[in-house]
């Protein structure tokens, strides 16, 4: 069967850390598929709050999740304390994809919990229509582009 490979960059502009709460455990007692996409969504608050944005506006724009990867790679459990790194990759005309490395220290060395990217698409949401990135964002998020 075919798995998914989510490429990451060498480089990230951004980490957070993120305390893992009772909420996001399942059945299993460790953290749930969806809970890790809620801790994605906050680490992507986070990173665009560094720049004084928000999904709803990114220099005028919204963004839009146009799709995501998640690879899983190990458990995480209540009172773990999560390290995401995230970076902006892959930029185009209306959107560009933020990558994230999700981390966890045991016995003073970081091992990977998950990797992930989300497709993010620029969006005016009050005329329901695709919209160009903004050349500030561009600027902002891709320093070299």
């Amino acid at each position: 069967m075919a798995r998914i490979k989510v490429d990451i960059p060498a480089q990230f502009s951004f980490e957070t850390r993120i305390p893992v709460r009772i909420t996001d455990l399942n059945y299993g007692k460790h953290v749930g598929n969806d809970a890790i996409l809620s801790l994605i969504h906050e680490a992507r608050m986070q990173f665009l709050h560094q720049y004084g944005y928000t999904e709803m506006n990114l220099e005028g724009a919204g963004m839009i999740m146009a799709d995501v990867a998640i690879e899983f790679k190990a458990e995480l459990f209540y009172g773990d304390e999560l390290s995401v790194q995230v970076a902006a990759t892959d930029l185009s005309r209306v959107g560009f994809d933020l990558c994230y490395h999700l981390r966890k220290a045991v016995s003073g060395q970081f091992i990977t919990v998950a990797l992930a990217k989300t497709g993010m698409v620029c969006y005016d949401y009050s005329t329901k229509k695709i919209v160009a990135v903004p050349a500030n964002a561009v600027a902002s998020l891709f320093p070299t582009a």
